[in-house]
C-alpha cells in the first residue's frame, strides 16, 4: 500500500491524546519517572512514554526530565501525547456485522472474502477501511485497532481495540495467550478422537506464500475435539493456544486431515461415488477453506471482567455440514 500521508501527527479528537496534567503524590517519591507515568497513564506503554520524555513532550515542573530521573512525589507533570498513524487508510462504507461494541471494543463477525487490512493486491475494500468508516477515531490507533486477523476466506469473530487502553491490553492478552479463540473446522477424513497438535510453524521451504511445520519455526499449539463424524469428513472444534499464520490449516494438513476447500494445503478433493448428489455438488463447489471462528473470550480492558462471545456458524459451512449429516444418515440406513 502506498501512503500519501506518512507524517506522524497528533490526533486531537480522541480524549486519550489530549494534553494531560498530573500531580505526583508522596507515595511516588524515589521511583523512576517513566515507571510512575506508566502507572498513572495505563493507556500508554512505558516505552512510548520514554519516547515522549526524550522528545520533550513531557515536562516536570516546567523542565525537561530524563526517563530515569527519580521523582520527589510533589511535582506537576504535563504530558502532550503524540499518537502516530501507522498507515493511511481511507474510510469506506463496507457493511460490518457488529456483534458487540462499547467505548473500548468492537466485535465483528467477518464474512468470507473480506481481507482484514490493506496489503499488496488489496489496497482498499478491507475490514480496516470499513472499521474506519464505522468510527473515524480508530485512525488514532495502529492499524485502526486491529490486533489479530483472520484469513480472507475464514469467517467469524474478531475483536478490535477502540481505545489506546484497549489496544495495549489486547496485545498483552494475546502475547500472554489468555485470549480464548474457538473455531469450527471441517476436515477431510474421519477422526475418532481429539488431541493436541504441538508443531512449530514457519515459512514453507519452497513455497514462499505458504506456511509449514518446520523444525526451526515458531512454537504453535492447537487443541481439537471431534464434534461430528460424517462418511468421509469430520467436524472439529479447535482451540488455539498460539496464533501463527494459517495455524489451523497447517496443523490439520500436518495430521493429513486438511480443511475442506483449502486450496493451499490440500483440501480440494473429488467427491466419491458414495456421496449423495447434493453432498457431492456442495463439496465440489465449496469456495473456501471450511474454517469459522465461532467463539472469543477475553478480559475487558477497562473493567477486567471476563467476557465471552459466540456467533452461529457461517451459513455456507452450516449448510454443508447439514447435507453431510443427511448423507451420513442415509448411508447408514442403506446398510
Amino acid at each position: 500500500m502506498t501512503s500519501t500521508d506518512d507524517q506522524a501527527h497528533p490526533v486531537e479528537h480522541d480524549a486519550e491524546t489530549a494534553a494531560q496534567s498530573l500531580q505526583l503524590r508522596p507515595e511516588h517519591a524515589g521511583r523512576r519517572l517513566d515507571q510512575v507515568l506508566a502507572e498513572l497513564l495505563p493507556a500508554f506503554s512505558r516505552s512510548r512514554l520514554q519516547g515522549w520524555i526524550e522528545q520533550g513532550r513531557i515536562s516536570v515542573d516546567g523542565r525537561s526530565p530524563r526517563p530515569k530521573d527519580r521523582v520527589r512525589g510533589a511535582e506537576s507533570v504535563l504530558v502532550e501525547p503524540l499518537v502516530e498513524r501507522s498507515q493511511a487508510c481511507a474510510p469506506q462504507p463496507i457493511p460490518l456485522s457488529v456483534v458487540y461494541e462499547d467505548e473500548h471494543l468492537i466485535l465483528v463477525d467477518k464474512p468470507a472474502g473480506l481481507v482484514v487490512h490493506p496489503a499488496a493486491g488489496h489496497a482498499d475494500g478491507t475490514l480496516q477501511n470499513g472499521l474506519l468508516h464505522h468510527d473515524r477515531r480508530l485512525d488514532a490507533l495502529p492499524r485502526c485497532g486491529i490486533v489479530h486477523r483472520l484469513d480472507k476466506d475464514t469467517t467469524g469473530l474478531m475483536v478490535v481495540a477502540r481505545s489506546l487502553l484497549a489496544h495495549r491490553s489486547l496485545v498483552a492478552q494475546l502475547k500472554a495467550r489468555t485470549v480464548k479463540r474457538e473455531y469450527r473446522a471441517l476436515v477431510l477424513g474421519r477422526l475418532s478422537s481429539g488431541g493436541r497438535v504441538e508443531a512449530p510453524i514457519g515459512r514453507h521451504p519452497t513455497r514462499r506464500t505458504a506456511m509449514a511445520v518446520v523444525a526451526h519455526g515458531r512454537p504453535a499449539v492447537s487443541d481439537y475435539r471431534v464434534l461430528a463424524q460424517y462418511r468421509r469428513h469430520t467436524l472439529l472444534g479447535v482451540r488455539l493456544q498460539t496464533g501463527r499464520t494459517h495455524q489451523i490449516r497447517v496443523h490439520m494438513a500436518h495430521l493429513r486431515h486438511p480443511l475442506v476447500g483449502d486450496p493451499v494445503y490440500g483440501g480440494r478433493q473429488r467427491a466419491s461415488a458414495d456421496d449423495s448428489s447434493e453432498a457431492a455438488t456442495l463439496l465440489q463447489r465449496f469456495p473456501r477453506q471450511a474454517l469459522h471462528a465461532i467463539g472469543l473470550g477475553l478480559l475487558h480492558p477497562a473493567t477486567g471482567e471476563q467476557m465471552d462471545w459466540q456467533v452461529p456458524m457461517a451459513a455456507d459451512l452450516a449448510d454443508l455440514c447439514a447435507v453431510l449429516q443427511q448423507d451420513a444418515e442415509h448411508g447408514s440406513a442403506a446398510t
